[in-house]
């Protein structure tokens, strides 16, 4: 007797209800990201005019030192963090990295790594680099998983390393750091670095731009400690990309649009450390209220109200991501921790010897 094979049978192919209004998200977001690129190139040229001042012996333009710079040292934002965690005194020396860490710490803390994809540019010109490798040579490279997943943990070993370090200074060891000549002088290092390039880095600083082309978001995704910092604190967000079964009409697209990769189309909501709350999946997706940058339902919600006064919409996540980092540099300027108060003589006689000054462990 012959067999006979059963068939299998086939889900009805669900209808796609359209989303009935436009999505703005990436819009709002780029023009977020645009807004704080030029906020800092302001920034950059102010301080580069201030250290000239200083270089040429007090003489021609004088302009005050924009301590927002000071979101450019991440190390020493770190080390004045355990300092204050040590002694509950926020330090005299760079007191604005501080404030300006634990900024981009809340809003991890609240919007998943929205620093990452609204605020850090680096991580503009990063996303800039891969939009054009991919024009260039119409698409991005995704490493397979045996390579991607060993090299996503390096990011996480160089954060290791850096928290090790400082974890094992006491609050005098720091206090000493801070206060060095080298110390004092982290942000006018920080300038000379690029100003005077080495041949070893101008290399490798090229060799990360021809990856980034080609691969999206190398340095974010590989190699960026501050980045693997803000993805472990995300992880606490109670605001995660969410999707709805019912209204997904599984048609794959979230999942391709995802810088980092991840399997929107096949989850409820996105754990992952590595989402950066970009919102492009949600951009692309045409169904009406199946994908949501949004707080966890309160209880089993109904069709009418699956997704009601739960939504972050990108105009929210814009304001308050800035309105964290403005209530931060308003609270430091109001309470006199803001500026690194030194001395003008003292700026006179290190700024023309900044790079023969030594790191003191040296």
């Amino acid at each position: 007797m012959a067999a006979t094979s059963i068939p299998t049978p086939t889900l009805p192919k669900k209808k796609l209800l359209r989303r009935t209004t436009p999505d703005r998200s990436q819009f709002i977001r780029h023009s977020v990201q645009f807004a704080f690129v030029a906020l800092n190139a302001w920034l950059g040229l102010q301080f580069f005019l201030w250290v000239r001042y200083f270089e040429r012996g007090g003489t021609g333009l004088y302009v005050q030192r924009p301590a927002g710079v000071e979101g450019w040292l991440p190390i020493a934002g770190l080390m004045n963090f355990k300092y204050f965690l040590s002694t509950g005194h926020i330090p005299a020396i760079h007191p604005a990295a501080l404030l300006l860490f634990s900024a981009f710490v809340l809003i991890s803390l609240f919007l998943k790594k929205a620093f990452c994809s609204w605020l850090c540019p680096v991580g503009t010109f990063s996303e800039f680099l891969w939009h054009l490798g991919r024009r260039l040579f119409t698409r991005n490279l995704r490493l397979p998983a045996w390579l991607d997943l060993p090299l996503r943990s390096l990011k996480y070993l160089l954060l290791a390393f850096f928290v090790f370090i400082i974890g094992s200074m006491s609050a005098e060891e720091l206090s000493s750091f801070l206060q060095s000549p080298y110390g004092l002088l982290a942000d006018v290092k920080m300038l000379n670095f690029f100003r005077d390039i080495s041949l070893t880095a101008g290399v490798v600083l090229v060799v990360l731009v021809v990856l980034s082309l080609v691969v999206q978001n190398f340095w974010c995704r590989y190699l960026c400690p501050y980045g693997a910092l803000m993805g472990l604190v995300s992880f606490l967000s109670p605001v995660k990309i969410r999707r709805d079964a019912e209204a997904c009409v599984d048609c794959a697209k979230c999942a391709r649009a995802c810088p980092a990769g991840l399997a929107v189309d096949r989850l409820v909501q996105i754990r992952s450390v590595e989402c950066t709350g970009c919102m492009e999946c949600v951009a692309v997706c045409a169904a009406q209220d199946a994908l949501a940058f949004a707080l966890p339902p309160l209880k089993q919600p109904t069709p009418a109200t699956r997704w009601q006064r739960r939504v972050f919409p990108p105009g929210a996540v814009a304001a308050l991501v800035l309105a964290v980092v403005l209530a931060c540099s308003l609270g430091g300027h109001l309470t006199g921790h803001w500026q690194t108060n030194l001395p003008r003589q003292v700026y006179l006689e290190l700024i023309p010897i900044a790079n023969n000054l030594a790191h003191p462990g040296m």
